[in-house]
């Protein structure tokens, strides 16, 4: 979803210049290009300091985007016919429907993110922020539900006070991916290009962008399992149903470390050279694309989960019950 600009050793850290190959798998290390660019100590050499990861990217990501949004497809119809044709599921069918619905949302963009990167984007700035709006929508939605299903019984039932909580967190997510589509953006040179990051990384709007993603990868698959063993009644609740929507937690993680980096070197606290910034956009693209498998393997780890349920000791203690 970006375009690939080859980088001199002068361009350290560039606002309106981004080598980021941007964007599903990277919002890949920008150098930024100041004032202060010549008061750093970096020996980059006589040549210049080229990311050899654009071409890899541009050429891999599309049919990567391909293949999994269709796999996603499957696993999300799958597992929705799935509860259509039981009655008695092991898990709380609300909160299933719902993990469906956030892995079918996060499919649903995939293929625009595969068309942004293999072509120029001429769809203007409005679609581009919506495109990455819905994405992290999807992502913040199913955090909020794992998190919620993790801890108390809330989703036992369909009842008025369950349906109250899923607008409430279909809500919240979509406040929290707010700040996404605001720090998104196109630019026309060289081409038309849809960058997931328009803005420095610096500005207020993109730290709270990222302290909101470390959240929800980094500090969600933390303090929920705690909470969890802290309080028996929720304790008791974890089965392995359950655990297997936490396929997307787990998923997410590395690329929620390989963010924290970035700012990291953007922030000099790590030495910034050409092989640094080279490695880390392997690193920091590589993950986002551990992540996105979340959107097939999620619902497949349900689906799985419940068979073994099924086969095994019947329906765990929250499976939901009609609602009178």
């Amino acid at each position: 979803m970006g375009n690939c600009i080859p980088v001199s050793p002068s361009l350290l850290e560039s606002r309106n210049s981004l080598l980021d190959l941007t964007e599903l798998m990277g919002n890949f290390s920008s150098y930024d290009d100041d004032d202060d660019s010549n008061e750093t100590s970096l020996d980059y050499g006589a040549a210049p300091c080229h990311n050899q990861y654009c071409s890899f990217f541009q050429r891999v990501a599309p049919p990567f985007l391909a293949v999994t949004s269709a796999t996603a497809v499957l696993g999300t119809a799958a597992l929705l016919l799935a509860l259509a044709k039981r009655p008695q599921w092991p898990q709380s069918r609300a909160l299933v429907a719902q993990l469906a619905m956030g892995t079918g949302l996060f499919a649903a963009v995939l293929p625009a993110v595969a068309l942004a990167i293999g072509q120029s984007w001429r769809l203007g700035t409005a679609l581009c922020r919506l495109m990455h709006l819905l994405w992290y929508w999807s992502l913040f939605a199913q955090g909020l539900l794992v998190a919620s299903g993790s801890c108390g019984s809330f989703w036992c039932r369909w009842d008025a006070r369950s349906r109250r909580l899923a607008v409430a967190v279909w809500a919240l997510a979509l406040l929290l991916a707010t700040p996404a589509a605001l720090t998104s953006g196109t630019t026309a040179e060289p081409e038309p290009s849809c960058l997931r990051r328009s803005v420095d990384i610096m500005s207020p709007v993109n730290l709270l962008h990222l302290g909101l993603c470390l959240c929800l990868f980094l500090l969600l698959p933390v303090a929920v399992p705690m909470a969890a063993m802290a309080v028996p009644r929720w304790r008791a609740q974890w089965a392995p149903d359950l655990a297997a929507s936490w396929v997307f937690v787990v998923l997410w993680v590395p690329h929620g470390a390989a963010m924290a980096t970035e700012l990291l070197l953007h922030s000099r606290v790590l030495p910034q050279t050409c092989g640094t910034f080279q490695n880390f956009d392997y690193a920091l693209g590589l993950s986002e694309a551990l992540g996105v498998l979340h959107c097939w393997m999620g619902p497949t780890a349900v689906l799985l989960a419940a068979r073994l349920c099924r086969a095994g000791t019947g329906p765990s203690p929250h499976s939901i019950a009609p609602a009178p």
